[in-house]
């Protein structure tokens, strides 16, 4: 006998939770009810935004929060607020029961237990099947990179247009830095509807700490990682993508270093299929980098060479689900959309990462990311 999994209850907005957005389709910045009952999706809102909600979103059912306040209140007494509304919903709905996210309120889990609803953690994703992107959602993060490519085609083009003196870049008279060159980026993906927040922009030693996100002043000679991940308003779905680059001249060592990275990258892409486990394709790439020499070890400043994952599930949020990592199985699924994004860092040489997206499908994959990887800039 299949035991019933019980409807999601939610209590977040849609930028702390993708779920949410996933669920209701529409973006709503305060913390907000919805759940499901009776095979519907329902949520409460505020006048602010029931208008809109009732409009644009996949919600079967749209309540006026006002309305079931004041039915909360006159069951529950004049304090009632968000715990004593959703067990009046439940109520009126007939569910004692909910599945919630591993994330959920902690105080608000214990209140709605004390008015008598069981509520049971999801213990992983709350939406096993956002992980299976269809046409529309790769569609959505391909859109995602056409931005982030946006941004680098900005970035090339004042990394051209500096001039190098000495020790530093300067660009319209002053020194280039990494909080330039970023704001750069961003502006121009904004104006494209996108919404780059933490774009990375990190030269020499500052980026063989793969999530620096950098600072001051960039130098001639010396490899820039720049990862840029733009969510798209439209849709709130996020493009990923990262590019190295050198204004200069490279050393012979700095060149090795950049092809090793991109032959391990391309070595992964091979290897991604559906069912494959992702830490075979994580070995591609490990394998390339010891043939070649490079070594991966903890220092006591840290860690050298390649210590992060290959790669991560993209979609709703940055960190979607699926993951190809060294020590965690995890067979690629059908439908998944997967980063793929070598890396190796050695401070003193500096840091490299290529990163692009994928698309598994029957056949194989289909890139969803698209920008050139020339990389020496003189």
């Amino acid at each position: 006998m299949s035991k019933t999994i019980p409807p999601p209850l939610f209590y977040t907005d849609t930028h702390t939770s993708a779920d949410m957005l996933y669920f209701g389709r529409v973006e709503v910045h305060d913390p907000f009810i919805a759940f499901g009952a009776r095979g519907k999706k329902i949520t409460v809102q505020r006048a602010l935004e029931f208008g809109r909600v009732k409009r644009t979103s996949a919600f079967d059912v749209v309540l006026p929060q006002e309305t079931w306040l004041t039915r909360a209140q006159q069951r529950h007494g004049a304090k009632a607020g968000v715990p004593e509304i959703i067990a009046t919903l439940a109520r009126a709905y007939g569910q004692r029961a909910f599945r919630v996210a591993d994330d959920f309120p902690a105080a608000l889990y214990l209140k709605l237990t004390k008015l008598g609803l069981k509520l049971t953690f999801a213990d992983g994703l709350l939406f096993p099947e956002r992980e299976i992107k269809s046409a529309w959602e790769a569609a959505c993060i391909r859109e995602g990179n056409r931005l982030c490519s946006v941004g680098y085609t900005v970035a090339e083009k004042i990394l051209r247009a500096a001039r190098i003196k000495g020790r530093t870049l300067l660009y319209q008279g002053s020194p280039l830095t990494s909080e330039r060159l970023r704001f750069a980026i961003d502006t121009a993906i904004n104006e494209q509807g996108g919404n780059a927040q933490d774009t990375i922009v990190a030269g020499g030693d500052q980026a063989c700490d793969p999530h620096e996100r950098g600072s001051g002043p960039l130098r001639p000679h010396e490899l820039i990682i720049i990862d840029i991940f733009p969510r798209v308003v439209k849709t709130g779905y996020f493009g990923d993508m990262t590019r190295t680059y050198l204004k200069g001249r490279p050393r012979e060592v700095q060149r090795r270093l950049v092809a090793t990275v991109r032959e391990a990258q391309q070595r992964a892409t091979k290897a991604i299929r559906a069912g494959v486990d992702g830490r075979t394709v994580h070995a591609a790439c490990t394998d390339c980098f010891a043939e070649a020499g490079y070594e991966t070890k903890r220092t006591k400043n840290g860690p050298v060479g390649f210590f992060h994952g290959t790669g991560h599930g993209l979609g709703l949020a940055v960190h979607d689900p699926g993951r190809m990592s060294p020590t965690v199985p995890y067979p690629l699924k059908l439908g998944s959309v997967m980063t793929v994004e070598p890396g190796l860092y050695y401070p003193g040489l500096g840091g490299c990462r290529w990163e692009d997206v994928v698309w598994i499908t029957a056949t194989g994959i289909k890139p969803l990311s698209k920008h050139p990887y020339n990389w020496e800039i003189r």
